[in-house]
This record gives C-alpha cells, sequence and structure tokens, in this order.
C-alpha cells in the first residue's frame, strides 16, 4: 500500500543534503516542485547557491580518503544495507517520484523503484569485483600489476525524466568503487534524490559520501563541473547541454560521462509479428509519457506492413487511459510541466503543415486540461528529414515512415546524430542479426523495446553521448587504472642505464 507523506513536512529543513543532513540553500531564490497533473505547487525551497556546492564539494572531499581505503567487502556490505532500506522505503519512493514527475503510480511503483533497488544490490555485489589484468612479468626482469583506484570526488548532474533511476545509475557504482559524490538533480524533481541520500545514511553509509545540492543548471550545475575539486563530471540531460558540460570540463581537464540524447528508430521488417510490433511501439513510445530518451520515436515499416502497422497503432493508442497518477488503472500521466507540453504540442502544429496527424495532437479536454496532459499521438508523411524525425521531442509522440529494402530500413535508422537506443523487428535471426551489427547504437532491442537490466550497460553512440551506465561495463568510468612495476632483480645498475651513462657492463 502506497504511504502518503507531506512533503513540507518530510523536507522542511531545506532540499540539499551534505554530509549527512539537510539544510537550506542559500541563493536566496525559492524554487517549488508542482504536480504537473494539477498545477498544484506541492513544495518550496531555496536553492542551492555557488557556496552551497563548495560546501558539499568539501564534504565529499574530506569523506574520500576513508571510503576510498575501505575494503571492497566494507563497501559492499554498506551497499547490501542500502539495498535493504531502499526497499523498505519503495511505497513512498515511488509516491514521491510520481507526486514530482507525474508518472503513473504503476509505473513508479513496477518500474522506477525496483528498478532502483536491484541496481542498489547489483553493485553491492559488483564492489567486490573491480579487478585487473592478472600480475605477471611483461619484461624479464619485472613483475607488473594492475590497479584499480577511485578517482576522487564526482560531480554528477541528473535529469528530471527519471530522477530516483538516474540518481542510482550515478551514484552506485561511483560509491561502490570508492568514489565520493556530489549529485545536483534537477530543481525541479530533487524530492527522491534528498530520500535515496537519506536511504543510504541510514545503511550507514558514511556522512560526505553522497552529497545532493538542489540547484539551478546555470549557477550550481556549471560550478559543480568546473570546481577544481571535483574529478570527474558524469551527465544525463540533452545533447545541447551536455555539450555546455564537455566545454566546462574539458577546460579544468576532467574525465566525463554524458548520456545524451536520443531518437531511437523501431525498424519493422515484413517479416516480423505485427500484434507484437504493434505492442511493442506504443509501449515503447508512451513509456513516461514519451520522457525518455530510449522511447520509441521513429518507427520505419517495410511498405507490405505499413499500413496495417499504422492501423493497429492509432487503435491501440486510442484505448490508452490517461488519468489522475495515482489511480492505479492510469496508463499515461502529464508531461512534467506545461512547458514541456507547449513544447511537444508547437512539434506536433508545425508539423501539420507538412504531415498527417493520424491520431491524438491535442490536449485533452475536461478535467485533465488543467494538468499538463497531450494525448497519444500518431505522425505519418513526414519526411525524413523534417524536424519531427530529426530532433528529439521528449512526449508521446510517434513518427511512422515506410521503407522499401532492408538497406533502406537500416540506413534510415542510422539517419540522425543520435545513437542511444534502437530495434529491430523480425522472425529472420540473419536480418535481425545483421540490423543489430549495422544500427550504430549503444542498445539494440530485438523483437522488444525498452527492457533494461542492472547486468547490462547502458550508453549511446554519436550525439547521445559516450560512457556506460549500470553493469560492471560503469566501473570503467568510475575507477582510474594505474600500473605498478616491481623490479625482481635487486642490482643497482641496470642495464638499461647505459643509455644514459656508461657502457654496458
Amino acid at each position: 500500500m502506497i504511504q502518503r507523506f507531506d512533503v513540507r513536512d518530510r523536507f522542511a529543513e531545506g532540499a540539499q543534503y551534505l554530509a549527512g543532513g539537510l539544510r537550506d540553500g542559500s541563493s536566496g531564490r525559492t524554487q517549488y516542485v508542482v504536480d504537473a497533473a494539477t498545477g498544484e505547487q506541492v513544495y518550496g525551497y531555496r536553492l542551492a547557491s555557488t557556496a552551497d556546492v563548495d560546501a558539499a564539494v568539501d564534504a565529499a572531499a574530506r569523506a574520500f580518503p576513508a571510503w576510498a581505503g575501505a575494503t571492497p567487502g566494507e563497501r559492499s556490505d554498506a551497499l547490501h544495507r542500502f539495498a535493504t532500506v531502499l526497499g523498505e522505503r519503495a511505497g513512498e519512493l515511488a509516491y514521491a517520484e510520481s507526486l514530482q514527475c507525474g508518472k503513473p503510480i504503476k509505473l513508479s511503483a513496477e518500474f522506477d523503484v525496483p528498478g532502483s533497488v536491484d541496481n542498489a544490490a547489483f553493485f553491492a555485489g559488483a564492489a567486490r569485483h573491480l579487478e585487473g589484468r592478472s600480475a605477471g612479468e611483461y619484461s624479464p626482469d619485472h613483475t607488473s600489476v594492475i590497479r584499480r583506484e577511485p578517482i576522487g570526488v564526482i560531480g554528477s548532474i541528473a535529469p528530471w525524466n527519471y530522477p530516483l533511476q538516474m540518481a542510482a545509475w550515478k551514484v552506485l557504482p561511483a560509491i561502490a568503487a570508492g568514489n565520493t559524490v556530489v549529485l545536483k538533480p534537477a530543481e525541479i524533481t530533487p524530492l527522491t534524490s534528498l530520500m535515496f541520500a537519506q536511504a543510504a545514511t541510514e545503511a550507514g553509509i558514511p556522512d560526505g559520501v553522497l552529497n545532493i545540492v538542489s540547484g539551478a543548471g546555470r549557477e550550481a550545475g556549471e560550478h559543480l563541473v568546473a570546481h577544481p575539486g571535483v574529478a570527474m563530471a558524469s551527465f544525463t540531460g540533452s545533447t545541447a547541454v551536455g555539450k555546455r558540460v564537455a566545454e566546462i570540463a574539458t577546460s579544468t581537464v576532467k574525465r566525463m560521462h554524458l548520456e545524451l540524447g536520443g531518437k531511437a528508430p523501431f525498424v519493422v521488417f515484413d517479416d516480423a509479428d505485427l500484434e507484437a510490433a504493434v505492442h511493442g511501439a506504443v509501449a515503447g513510445a508512451l513509456i513516461n509519457t514519451g520522457q525518455d530518451c530510449t522511447a520509441a520515436t521513429r518507427a520505419y515499416v517495410q511498405r507490405p506492413l505499413y499500413d496495417a502497422f499504422v492501423g493497429g497503432v492509432a487503435d491501440l493508442m486510442a484505448t490508452v487511459r490517461l488519468g489522475d497518477p495515482f489511480d492505479p488503472a492510469t496508463d499515461l500521466g502529464p508531461l512534467i510541466s506545461y512547458t514541456q507540453r507547449d513544447r511537444v504540442a508547437g512539434f506536433v502544429d508545425r508539423a501539420r503543415s507538412y504531415a498527417t496527424v493520424v491520431t491524438g495532437g491535442a490536449v485533452p479536454q475536461g478535467e485533465l486540461a488543467k494538468g499538463a496532459y497531450y494525448l497519444p499521438t500518431l505522425i505519418t508523411g513526414a519526411a525524413q528529414d523534417s524536424e519531427v524525425v530529426q530532433s528529439e521531442i521528449f512526449g508521446p509522440v510517434l513518427v511512422v515512415l515506410p521503407f522499401d529494402s532492408d538497406d533502406e530500413g537500416i540506413a534510415l535508422a542510422n539517419d540522425t546524430p543520435y545513437g542511444l537506443a534502437a530495434s529491430a523487428w523480425s522472425r529472420d535471426v540473419y536480418r535481425t542479426g545483421r540490423a543489430t551489427r549495422e544500427i550504430k547504437a549503444g542498445c539494440v532491442w530485438v523483437n522488444d523495446h525498452i527492457p533494461i537490466l542492472s547486468e547490462m550497460p547502458h550508453g549511446g553512440y554519436k550525439a547521445s553521448g559516450f560512457g556506460k551506465d549500470m553493469s560492471a561495463y560503469s566501473f570503467e568510468e568510475y575507477t582510474q587504472v594505474k600500473h605498478v612495476m616491481f623490479d625482481n632483480t635487486g642490482t643497482a645498475r641496470k642495464d638499461w642505464h647505459r643509455t644514459v651513462f656508461g657502457d654496458r657492463t
């Protein structure tokens, strides 16, 4: 049963979490968390200033030596306790996530929260397996050893579409590897990031290992990335903002991990299971109201199936239930804000001049008009170079285009700047095998679209960024590889010294 709580009371002390406790921001500016289903302001807090960022980085830096020096087993034990506490708080985490994001409660309770708990459990085990190459004599007189060491303080910036999961994806591999973290959630969705940090403290993770600064991107975010005490910047968000993060991080020679925008193709070959493809397209396009960088946004359907696919998707979209996010029957909640709703509507309205809006394409009437809702939308007839095909809309909009040959379908799938995710639909293993090899994306699903696993990596190609979240591969982002070389001879005068002085002895 969902446990409701008073957000204002829960975070009365403020929306910053430094060295194990809540505190108020010092910027002097107030930010509101808004229930996108009603427009109600449910919580107000003072944003973080650059001074708050400095304090958070200082707390993380002070915690780093002890946490980095802990054994893998000690960090693993702490993360196991963390997973347990998160599981115990699953109900209130789901409620808070739906409240601040407008997600249907069934999405928060069955996807976001269980996925985050599973991430914690996975990294509790993975913390014990930070491996390098085996020791060996790669020169006759020396033994070489590879060490994996934590980097230091990680400055992480997370988006508003999956606040809890993005906190987990960024924090867990970093702290499992021995780093400490300052996380800046999106200022409009800080609640579950704060609860995540509180759970870490309750689990016994030392104060300062995880700190939260809830502030604006241009002030708190940029200061965090530029901070000389931050050794690495990890950012998830739009490609445009990612470029700015990269510019700042590069100027201070920081390591970076960027998970950026997407425009996932959904390629349906003419031998695909039509019913499966239709259901997969609607689910893949509408998950989280389309506010997902891996969402199915461009369906390319081989011409023999095209008309039936369009009709099937339109019919199925018409059955999707919009409503109160806390009603278990609701399928689709509001967009994150009225601004985002209007942005999505702008894409669709401009598309009417060059394409056909088959279904949707409007704000619903009645009670739902009070919220940031937008009807599931299907567009056909758009050209490959059009805005709705090339740009990330980030809403419940699917564009469908036909193709003839397999060569054309794969070429169209690759014809955007992005490369985060894709899917291929066919009963022919050779066709899907070719698609998985040739589509340039960090994840290619076959006869499905969206599922993710803690054990498998997530990250993109091209303008979708670089580096991996989740899985053991994420340790590549959060560890520094060090080569240690031991002399085995005990001789004072090495043979190679003659290249600097003297003759061969």
